[in-house]
């Protein structure tokens, strides 16, 4: 943790202590989709984390890249990530206390089962400081081909639980031991932000291509980031970890006099 606090640490001082000169400094903005998706971790796997698919979400981000020579960069960047995972068809579910009554005492199921749609929608902040690699494809080539890497700090804005449908309610995953009940509504959209984590880190990267023309530049590029913490915070509802993939487009516009270098750079 704390070599993750010195690299953007370290990352953040070398752009904005160069941005006053602008001198090999670019600006710029990226906007796209985000795939997420949860992926369930360790022993404590049980039927509420898993099963997840991915979704789709907005991702955007404002960044600054400072160019060290014409092969390599640091960029760091403010970026909304949207995160989570969906579920449709047979799912489980705490067993609520008003059917566990009905069981003798200390026999209720811990979940049951019904048959709706249910999606896990997390938004975060995400702070990447990446370490890029690129070339033009020749000498006299506007357009570049590029890579990067680094870790981030993500800081979570909002997490909501939305389930739709109405199902009956079943004692097994398989469908086969309905409640002799009327089927229930699952319609809902839950605050779960308190049950989460407010911090994560990881690891975020893309690959990307450029065309270049005087101070500007347009890109488009694909990548994706990974957290290495469990988003929750205790372990009733089982363990995950959120990652996704990412394609965006973007602009990025070179500051200073030293335009001709930063656009071979970028």
């Amino acid at each position: 943790m704390k070599t993750l606090h010195s690299f953007l640490i370290l990352g953040f001082a070398i752009l904005f202590s160069n941005i006053s000169n602008g001198q090999n400094f670019t600006l710029g903005a990226r906007a796209g989709i985000s795939i997420p998706n949860l992926s369930a971790k360790g022993s404590e796997n049980n039927p509420l984390n898993t099963g997840y698919k991915s979704r789709l979400g907005p991702d955007a981000g404002i960044f600054g890249e400072f160019h060290l020579s014409s092969l390599f960069s640091i960029e760091a960047m403010l970026e909304y990530s949207s995160q989570g995972g969906k579920k449709n068809g047979m799912q489980a579910f705490p067993t609520p206390p008003e059917i566990a009554g009905m069981f003798p005492q200390g026999t209720a199921p811990q979940y049951l089962y019904a048959n709706f749609k249910s999606e896990a929608k997390m938004n975060y902040l995400l702070i990447p400081v990446l370490a890029k690699f690129g070339r033009n494809v020749n000498i006299n080539s506007p357009i570049r081909i590029y890579i990067d890497a680094g870790p981030f700090a993500g800081f979570l804005l909002s997490a909501h639980q939305a389930t739709t449908g109405s199902s009956l309610i079943y004692a097994d995953e398989k469908g086969q031991q309905p409640f002799p009940a009327p089927a229930q509504s699952f319609d809902a959209n839950n605050d779960i932000k308190d049950q989460l984590n407010s911090f994560n880190f990881g690891v975020a990267g893309n690959i990307g291509i450029a065309y270049n023309s005087n101070r500007s530049n347009i890109f488009i590029e694909g990548g994706g980031n990974y957290g290495f913490l469990n988003i929750q915070k205790g372990t009733a509802n089982g363990k995950n970890n959120t990652g996704a993939g990412t394609i965006d487009i973007g602009y990025a516009y070179t500051l200073g006099n030293n335009s001709k270098a930063t656009n071979k750079a970028k």
